[in-house]
């Protein structure tokens, strides 16, 4: 609870009265330090004390804040910290806390996108190179620079890792990444007055000197954005402030985007990132297992080639595949070595495999027997062993047996790591009955249905 002014007083006054009878020896002292001092608010556990000015400050900080600590203990019966300002410091303080921001407070760049750990193959390397140099000279080099391509291919990361760089190199510089959707609410907060009276071009003009903008694509069509976006662009371009941009394709194939923006992104430097090498989604890999603290030698060669192979169409789609595997086998503890048999175990769901009919995967045939029997999915695939999950999870065996052709042992993977006499048993146990049971046969009836 929030103490009032008076409790406030009170609290400092019996402080004062304490710390005047100690420093009874030497009354100047008090009377220098101690005599205009008062609290001002009470911070949680700390206590801020406003005094005549900085040399005061520093010297209540540096020799008595011992005292006036045993003071405020035993007149409160708490432990509190406690820090001194002066008025001047305070009226700062103050002015500072209520300039809030008028646009971009909650911009973010992420320290663990770097050049160090981008993997660079003939598919990025222009787009490396480029974002690399001008990171070393910002505004002076290629202005603007425009990566582009499809999704998942890095143009983030890039983007990242050239602020970063800056930061690092120029640190007086001030380096703004956004998203082209985040640009789009602050100018929604511009036309609207919610900016403290501060224009959004005059803001970026006194506090941005370099701009990382994602995904200019979704400026197309929005056409007085885009007009205060060519405005902001232009101010950059005449300061030599550095501008790095990221579109899904080339900005003379955007639909919608003013012609004149397109003629300033095709005059800096526009590249192309395209889909990454096998080569490079083998190093991209290694790095991973590198970065996960753990030991290339425990995975098979193959499964590195079979992931390069089997996920290259982006980046982001191989490492999301590649940490499932991670998760399986290191988490879950199924093999402390990989081979390429567990590894297609835990992709299964995300393959294309031939054993697979249209969409249908061995994560949707567990899906649907568990919704069916209204069971959660782990269930099936965990160690529960009561009737019911038992029942479920033969059924779904027998399922991804007849349904993928899936061996016995990849299938004991996808369930726990069971063996493949495990699976054996299971899919005879349901074959067998099948002949008998017709709530059985009704039940492998709904589910073929659902699974067409």
């Amino acid at each position: 609870m929030e103490n009032s002014i008076s409790e406030l007083t009170s609290i400092w006054n019996r402080v004062l009265a304490r710390l005047k009878d100690e420093l009874k020896e030497d009354p100047a002292v008090f009377g220098t330090f101690f005599s205009d001092s008062y609290i001002h608010t009470l911070d949680g556990k700390t206590i801020i004390v406003v005094v005549s000015n900085k040399t005061a400050a520093q010297i209540m900080t540096m020799t008595y804040t011992e005292k006036v600590l045993d003071a405020l203990t035993e007149c409160t019966e708490s432990d509190y910290g406690i820090r001194f300002v002066s008025r001047d410091q305070l009226d700062s303080e103050n002015q500072i806390k209520s300039a809030k921001p008028a646009y971009f407070s909650d911009s973010y760049i992420n320290p663990n996108y770097n050049f160090d750990n981008f993997v660079v193959g003939p598919s990025n390397r222009e787009a490396y190179q480029a974002a690399l140099m001008v990171s070393q000279n910002p505004g002076r080099l290629y202005n603007p620079i425009l990566i582009y391509g499809d999704s998942g291919l890095g143009k983030t990361h890039l983007l990242h890792a050239t602020g970063n760089k800056i930061k690092s190199k120029f640190p007086s510089l001030k380096v703004l990444y956004i998203s082209a959707q985040e640009f789009l609410n602050e100018y929604v907060k511009f036309v609207t007055g919610d900016t403290n009276g501060v224009s959004i071009v005059d803001w970026f003009r006194d506090n941005v000197d370099v701009l990382l903008i994602d995904d200019v694509q979704f400026l197309a069509k929005k056409e007085k954005t885009e007009e205060t976006f060519f405005t902001i662009y232009n101010n950059f371009y005449a300061h030599s402030k550095q501008v790095v941009l990221t579109c899904d394709q080339h900005p003379s194939k955007l639909n919608g985007l003013d012609e004149r923006l397109k003629s300033r992104f095709v005059q800096g430097l526009p590249l192309y990132i395209g889909q990454p090498e096998r080569d490079t989604c083998e190093r991209i890999l290694r790095m991973r297992i590198s970065s996960n603290g753990l030991d290339i030698n425990d995975f098979d060669p193959e499964v590195i080639s079979f992931f390069a192979s089997a996920f290259r169409k982006n980046v982001r789609e191989l490492e999301g595949a590649f940490d499932r595997l991670l998760f399986y086998t290191v988490q879950l503890g199924h093999a402390a070595h990989i081979d390429l048999e567990t590894a297609k175990a835990a992709v299964l769901p995300l393959l294309d495999v031939k054993e697979a009919t249209g969409s249908l995967s061995a994560e949707r045939i567990i899906d649907t027997v568990a919704e069916y029997y209204n069971l959660p999915a782990y269930q099936l695939t965990g160690k529960i062993r009561t009737s019911q999950i038992a029942l479920a999870r033969h059924i779904a065996m027998y399922l991804i047996r007849i349904k993928l052709d899936a061996p016995f042992a990849r299938i004991g993977a996808i369930f726990g790591g069971k063996d493949h006499a495990t699976v054996i048993n299971g899919v005879n146990k349901v074959e067998n009955s099948l002949k008998t049971d017709r709530g059985l046969q009704k039940a492998i009836s709904d589910l073929n249905k659902r699974l067409k």
